[in-house]
Parts: C-alpha cells; structure tokens; sequence
C-alpha cells in the first residue's frame, strides 16, 4: 500500500466512524422523543461536541493530503467528496441536537395523538435508514441502492409539505397547548433537513464514484 492510499484509507475509517456517531444521535433522537427523555436529550447534546472534533480532525486531514501528495483523478474526487459530506454529516448531528434541546425544554410531553398524526418516528425512521443506507454505500463503495435515499427524500418532503396543516388542526383541538405543538412542527421541519443532507451525501457519492455532478439536476434526471 502506498502514503497515499494508507492516507486515504485512514481518511476514510475516520468518516465512517463519525457516520456512525452521528447515526447513533439520530436513534437517540428518536427515543428522546418517543420517551420525552430529558437524560437522553443531554446525551445527545454532549455527543454534539465529538461530532464537531471529528468534523474538524477530518477538515485537516484532507487539507494535509491534497497539500502532501497532491492527490488526482479518482483520489482528488474522493478527497472533494469527503470534505463535503464531512460538512453534511455535522449539519446532521447539529439537527440532531437542536432536537434534542427542544426536548430538554419542553414542559409538556408529546402527546399520543400528535406523535400519531404528525408521524414524527415514522420520519426519523425514514431519515435513520437513508443514512444508513449512505453509509453501506460509502464503505462498500455501491451506488446500487442510493436511488431509495432519493425516494425517501421525496417522502419526507411530502410529510413535511402537510406538516403546517396537521399542526393547525392540533392547536384549534387543543388551544392550550399551543407552544406544544409549535416545537413538534419545528422537530419535523429539522428532520425534513436531515433529509435534504442525507440525499446531498448520496449525490457525493455517485460524484465519487462516477465523476456525475447530480446536486443540481432535476429530480426525473437523477439516475443512479
């Protein structure tokens, strides 16, 4: 194994480690709200800071190699990915922790009718499989099964589009818990961004490993 590809390949065991703390946070996520886990929600805030420390260690690391060993072709394409879906998996765990500090705030639990109707674990279910699937597709280097994190996106998008009536008729059933129902439409609003970076990363990767510049392209041209 040459520098570089020794460089490279530590490069890439540090990005999917942070992928899977990140994913952890998003499972935290989940629970914190299912469970209105005020002990979780600070867990979840604490574990922030490690995804930050890996954001910057891996930001330095790629600076180092391009600087190094002046990296081209497939290499450079890997280096450029990396460096943006580094940015992408911290603007993740970041939504991660605004959640979870809505949480750690709210007086009242969420209750059952508005977890059901605004299907808020059926969202971080959602947003924890197309993570989990970049991240198979990352460390096996397989875009065969990104076309579900595009969909998905697609799904997430619609919840999210009906979000603002659901929570309307949430707070005319229930005008005194207004405040309530306000954070669960600013939770849906961040998972529905966990979405939005999650399919960024899936257009980093076919980048990666097809040269294909999918980020500005229509939805019915994106083929993978």
């Amino acid at each position: 194994m040459t520098h570089i590809e020794n460089e490279i390949k530590q490069l890439k065991d540090s990005v999917i480690e942070m992928w899977n703390l990140v994913l952890s946070q998003l499972h935290r996520a989940k629970e914190c709200i299912e469970e209105n886990d005020e002990n979780l929600a600070n867990e979840i805030i604490i574990n922030e800071k490690k995804i930050d420390a890996y954001e910057l260690k891996i930001n330095m690391d790629c600076e180092n190699i391009l600087a190094l060993f002046n990296p081209v072709a497939n290499d450079l394409r890997f280096i450029l990915s990396v460096i943006r879906i580094n940015a992408d998996l911290e603007r993740i765990g970041d939504y991660a922790r605004s959640i979870a500090k809505i949480i750690r705030e709210e007086k009242k639990s969420f209750s059952k009718e508005s977890l059901e109707k605004t299907n808020i674990s059926g969202m971080l279910s959602v947003a924890i499989n197309m993570l989990s699937n970049t991240l198979t597709s990352f460390e096996n280097e397989n875009k065969n099964t990104l076309q579900f994190v595009f969909k998905s996106d697609s799904a997430l998008d619609k919840i999210n589009k009906h979000a603002n009536e659901i929570i309307t008729e949430l707070i005319k059933k229930y005008p005194d818990q207004i405040p309530n129902h306000l954070n669960l439409l600013s939770i849906i609003r961040r998972i529905e961004r966990m979405g939005d970076q999650t399919k960024a990363i899936a257009e980093e990767i076919v980048f990666y490993l097809e040269a294909k510049v999918l980020r500005h392209q229509k939805k019915k041209d994106k083929l993978i």
